[in-house]
């Protein structure tokens, strides 16, 4: 087994682990360029992909392009994406968001972190998510799974979503930002929930995580 003895070891360790455990990386989300995939990442807030990938369908048969959203009604997109939780409030930026792209940006997705984030409905992480899988603009959009783990494989303080952010862009390459946030995501599915956990499975933190971790496992194991 190969010593770890610096953190920049254990950054390299996670990467060839995580590299060989998912080579390929589709996004979650079912998408078809990059207007579908900003209105599905904004449903996936509080809601799990595979319960979008079940709502988008219905909504992209309605509209699947700016032009076409903005002449619905919000009532009608609400009653699609109601399964999805929020839909008062993510149904009406759907609408907005899409009547200010055809206005401001002649209907086409800007390929801009500013721009995006001044849409309604779309914060950090969602334009993160666009730049990153859409446009291939380097970026790491944290979510709760990635937030979870890099504060348990000591990579973060875990105090802010901000702060991991910055933690994850330091001590990853760029390169692999795009690739590397989504392998994160996986594992934290399979190996490393918030539920469910043990460090038997999760064996990455098992490895190198924070001597805290053990405690907490017995916790659950207990439970």
């Amino acid at each position: 087994m190969i010593e770890l003895k610096t953190k920049a070891d254990r950054v390299h360790w996670v990467m060839d682990e995580l590299e060989s455990l998912y080579p390929e990386t589709p996004v979650p989300l079912d998408h078809t360029d990059a207007y579908t995939l900003l209105v599905a990442v904004l449903l996936s807030a509080q809601c799990t992909d595979a319960r979008v990938n079940t709502v988008t369908p219905a909504l992209f048969e309605l509209a699947d392009n700016p032009r076409d959203m903005m002449r619905q009604s919000v009532e009608d997109i609400r009653q699609i994406i109601r399964p999805c939780g929020l839909s008062p409030r993510k149904s009406a930026a759907i609408s907005e968001l899409s009547r200010i792209l055809v206005e401001q940006h002649g209907g086409d997705v800007p390929q801009d972190f500013d721009a995006l984030e001044a849409l309604p409905g779309v914060g950090h992480k969602t334009a993160a998510v666009v730049m990153s899988q859409a446009f291939g603009v380097p970026a790491f959009p944290v979510d709760t799974h990635i937030h979870r783990l890099m504060h348990r494989w000591n990579f973060t303080n875990g105090k802010s979503v901000e702060q991991t952010e910055r933690d994850a862009k330091r001590l990853f390459p760029e390169e692999r930002w795009n690739k590397l946030h989504l392998q994160i995501i996986f594992y934290g599915r399979e190996y490393s929930p918030a539920r469910g956990w043990s460090l038997e499975k999760d064996y990455i933190s098992a490895r190198i995580g924070r001597k805290s971790l053990w405690k907490k496992a017995s916790d659950y194991a207990s439970k």
